[in-house]
């Protein structure tokens, strides 16, 4: 039978935005206090997530926030063939003193001097409780991070600029958040400004899914939806809600299984499973089982 299409066009609408917005620029002005102690100033606060990339439902509460310092990077240069790694330490042949673990701190002190109490250490990010108008927040101290295909030499390094941050049990994480807005953004554009609210859709079928315990909350975070959604065709994006929802799930159907489907950042695979920058296969085939029975026992 399908989802209405009454209820598609409800579940496309971008959810409220005010709330995050001053949120977004509560904790910028606190970051960036010169009263703020920083080892170094050289980083940037920028929006990642649902409200960065204009994919917000109703309901979402948490802001997204990256603090990326940049007067230093980190890089894959291990990973390259010796005379390449050689090369790179020989056009940067000392390293720097100011540490992942010193800015996090930093980082932390300053969020801790503009909201006291409502800052809390969590596994990925610096928590910020809400309070009045102000929303739950997300924080993640992070340092610049070159992902070189090759180095030759300071004028053969082609890179993609991303961001490095250490989780509390000490894992390392390698994201790539304006990659992801910047592709998203594209996309939105490439499909006549139809594929956020198609997210939207997607991320409320997963909001009902949830509420219904027909799947776990955990199972279908909001990045990955936005990645599977990326790489549907931008034909697919055509007529009606119910039309092009119909014409992704149709696609899914057959190609969720595929290898070579990339997040949106368009770096890191979609799926796959014990790295936490891709999505279990399980859990994502089970998203998108859950999502066609629900289409068709509407």
């Amino acid at each position: 039978m399908g989802i209405p299409e009454s209820q598609l066009e409800t579940w496309s609408g971008v959810g409220a935005g005010e709330g995050s917005k001053t949120t977004y620029a509560s904790i910028t002005a606190s970051l960036e206090d010169p009263a703020a102690i920083y080892d170094n100033r050289q980083f940037d606060v920028f929006l990642q997530g649902s409200y960065g990339n204009v994919t917000n439902i109703f309901g979402e509460s948490d802001v997204d926030v990256v603090a990326r310092f940049n007067g230093a990077f980190l890089h894959n240069i291990p990973s390259l063939p010796m005379n390449q790694q050689q090369a790179f330490h020989a056009a940067y042949p000392t390293t720097g003193t100011y540490y992942p673990s010193t800015f996090k701190a930093q980082v932390e002190a300053a969020l801790r001097r503009s909201f006291g109490a409502s800052v809390m250490a969590g596994k990925k990010a610096i928590k910020i409780n809400p309070s009045g108008n102000r929303r739950s927040a997300d924080v993640v101290p992070a340092f610049e991070y070159h992902l070189y295909s090759r180095f030759n030499g300071p004028q053969d390094s082609p890179f993609v600029s991303g961001i490095i941050f250490t989780t509390s049990t000490g894992e390392q994480i390698v994201n790539f958040p304006k990659q992801h807005s910047e592709n998203c953004t594209a996309k939105h554009q490439l499909t006549g400004n139809r594929f956020k609210p198609v997210v939207r859709i997607f991320k409320n079928i997963r909001k009902k899914l949830v509420a219904e315990n027909v799947i776990a909350r955990e199972i279908a975070p909001s990045y990955f939806i936005e990645g599977l959604i990326y790489n549907v065709p931008s034909d697919k994006f055509t007529g009606t809600y119910s039309n092009m929802v119909f014409n992704v799930l149709a696609w899914l159907q057959i190609a969720a299984n595929r290898n070579g489907l990339n997040c949106a950042n368009g770096v890191h695979p979609l799926f796959g499973d014990g790295t936490p920058v891709s999505w279990p296969t399980a859990n994502a085939q089970q998203f998108i089982n859950r999502t066609i029975t629900l289409w068709n026992e509407w």
